[in-house]
């Protein structure tokens, strides 16, 4: 007697996910591609064959539920796993499994958030700004380097834009320093 592997349901219509009942959230693209990629990373790893990786990936794409997405990678390391509601869980309330949230953005640097400012500031302050952005700057990259923050391009505009000052700055006076020297002579 065989029986259907968890993927496969019974007949054409999928089984529902143990614990969920009714209906399901329908499924985004997005949620398609998350459950490919985790079918995919089993496939690299030797746990599925690639006629059953045919056959789930063809079914991800299918899918019209979260919870036949949810299907397709339960047996996978990286397939949905239960979370855990504070208050315990509320009527009719699915927590969606960690596989198909978006992954969190990092927090961004305060310095790289100063170093843009003084840079943009550099323009209508006439360069006045551009010292401390590109000391904000330096600062929020090697921050940034270490802490694993974001704001990279913040910092890096920042710093263009002051040192863009400060060499108009330099060849001002530069300018400058050249028409003294040749009006006394």
């Amino acid at each position: 007697m065989s029986y259907p592997t968890p993927w496969q349901g019974q007949g054409s219509q999928p089984q529902p996910w143990q614990g969920q009942s009714g209906g399901s959230m329908l499924a985004a693209t997005a949620d398609r591609e998350r459950a490919v990629d985790v079918l995919r990373a089993g496939f690299a790893e030797g746990r599925l064959r690639e006629d059953e990786l045919e056959k789930r990936v063809a079914r991800a794409y299918g899918a019209r539920t979260v919870g036949e997405l949810m299907l397709l990678v339960a047996d996978l390391p990286q397939g949905p796993q239960a979370t855990v509601a504070l208050q315990g869980p509320q009527p009719g309330f699915r927590p969606t499994p960690p596989t198909f949230l978006p992954a969190p953005v990092p927090v961004t640097n305060g310095k790289a958030v100063g170093a843009l400012v003084c840079g943009l500031l550099t323009v209508p302050t006439l360069g006045l700004t551009g010292i401390p952005a590109v000391v904000l700057g330096h600062t929020a990259r090697a921050e940034i380097r270490r802490t694993d923050e974001g704001g990279d391009g913040m910092a890096l505009t920042g710093l263009v834009f002051g040192w863009l000052s400060i060499a108009g700055w330099g060849l001002l006076i530069l300018l400058g320093l050249i028409a003294a020297t040749v009006s006394s002579g």
